[in-house]
């Protein structure tokens, strides 16, 4: 195909897409898309739709079909039962249009539990450098500041996390006495977090521990077949406990990753991690999160951290004195 060609099919491609996103602006298609997104298995047949949007079977068919005609929404039969579910290749896009979408608050805001959070791990991650208080003030701060200036921000929640440990960051720096303890304590290991796809558990992995650990870990993720992008609801999740991604994407497995590597830990992939001697090698059992709900993702989201933080706590460069 010739390069005028490709690009006239990119541009037919993004008519498409564009097009797509304006069928779905509708309130009812919104509510229904969320309901999907929410399903225990990721589908919902339009009775059960109906009963639960409070509209008539008629009316739910007629916004399906034409989201179906889109090529946003996906239908297979079991006996008389027809199911409807997002098209795998559609999810980021139509997820990110959701969350965007007017049904949500015009004003955005923070649950104090999840600010607490945010301040509990900022203090772990500049133990020895600052106080839980001083950690408090900036994280007080820093989300008042964002909130100010993005009253909608979607992730408010992580871009508060980031932008106070940034602060806290650049202060540590300014502190000539502070760099003598970030030389001594903060010597850096390699942990490695590989799954199948590199857009979910080791995502969530990869995220927290960056998050609690700061520079005294350097975190990499690979996978054994990775995908095309990080699963949005695994963005979703993370923002919910103020942890960003921080513009991490889908990556292949290879070798000098894992030769590099102080700590291996795979999550679903198998034997396809080589094995070399001297590094730690940890295998996590967790269910991949890629077709669950919302809820099913928070579950392997909370299990991770919790791994994480048992993981921490067992790693020298948050040990030494």
């Amino acid at each position: 195909m010739s390069a005028t060609g490709s690009r006239a099919s990119e541009r037919a491609v993004a008519e498409r897409i564009a097009q797509s996103m304006r069928a779905i602006a509708d309130p009812t298609r919104v509510q229904i898309l969320r309901l999907l997104m929410d399903a225990p298995d990721g589908r919902r047949g339009v009775t059960d739709l109906a009963g639960r949007l409070g509209l008539t079977q008629p009316t739910v068919s007629h916004h399906v079909r034409i989201m179906a005609n889109d090529g946003i929404l996906q239908s297979s039969q079991e006996g008389r039962q027809v199911w409807y579910s997002l098209v795998p290749s559609r999810l980021a896009d139509v997820f990110d249009f959701v969350q965007r979408s007017p049904a949500d608050s015009a004003t955005t805001t923070v649950d104090p539990a999840v600010l607490e959070r945010i301040t509990d791990d900022l203090a772990l991650r500049f133990t020895g450098i600052f106080s839980r208080e001083t950690v408090a003030e900036f994280v007080a701060s820093s989300y008042e500041l964002l909130r100010q200036g993005a009253p909608r921000d979607r992730h408010l929640s992580s871009h508060t996390s980031r932008f106070a440990a940034d602060r806290l960051g650049s202060l540590a720096g300014a502190d000539a006495a502070t760099e003598t303890i970030a030389t001594a304590s903060f010597s850096p290991i390699d942990v490695l977090f590989v799954c199948v796809q590199n857009a979910g558990r080791s995502q969530l992995a990869s995220a927290i521990l960056r998050a609690l650990a700061g520079d005294r870990v350097r975190v990499l993720t690979a996978g054994s077949q990775p995908t095309e992008t990080i699963n949005p609801k695994i963005v979703a999740v993370l923002d919910e406990i103020g942890v960003s991604v921080d513009g991490e994407y889908p990556k292949p497995l290879t070798d000098e990753v894992v030769r590099g590597a102080d700590v291996v830990i795979t999550m679903g992939c198998g034997d396809a991690c080589p094995i070399y001697p001297g590094r730690r090698y940890l295998d996590w059992e967790l269910p991949d999160p890629a077709e669950m709900s919302m809820d099913g993702v928070r579950a392997v989201r909370d299990n991770i951290d919790r791994r994480v933080r048992e993981l921490l706590h067992s790693l020298p460069s948050m040990n030494a004195e």
